[in-house]
């Protein structure tokens, strides 16, 4: 193998185990957010809410699945209130939750 090409390979190792651990710290960040402000509603379906880990629960909602629950978490939505709640969580903490919910309820569908 040449040097170029070694290179490109370790290069390549090197960024790819950091989008890895970038994105495996982002998952552990959303399950502690979703624990401390989402599960009280999400986890048991309390006032109405779709149940983390149960696709059928979201089988009506929007094909958008980011980009509309990250407003919805944000903003509030029906009985669903503003950054669950604690209006002092931060923008990445509420898309990491939210994030999270997606992707332990349904792993199969891609990121928006």
């Amino acid at each position: 193998m040449q040097a170029g090409t070694r290179y490109a390979l370790a290069l390549w190792l090197v960024v790819g185990s950091g989008f890895s651990a970038a994105a495996s710290d982002r998952m552990e960040d959303g399950r502690k957010a979703y624990e401390n402000r989402c599960a009280s509603c999400h986890q048991d379906g309390s006032n109405g809410a779709p149940v983390t880990n149960e696709p059928e629960d979201w089988a009506e909602r929007s094909d958008l699945w980011g980009g509309v629950l990250f407003e919805h978490a944000q903003k509030g939505y029906i009985d669903m209130p503003a950054k669950g709640g604690d209006a002092t969580a931060s923008d990445y903490d509420v898309e990491a939750a939210a994030e999270y919910m997606l992707t332990v309820t349904h792993p199969e569908l891609p990121a928006d």
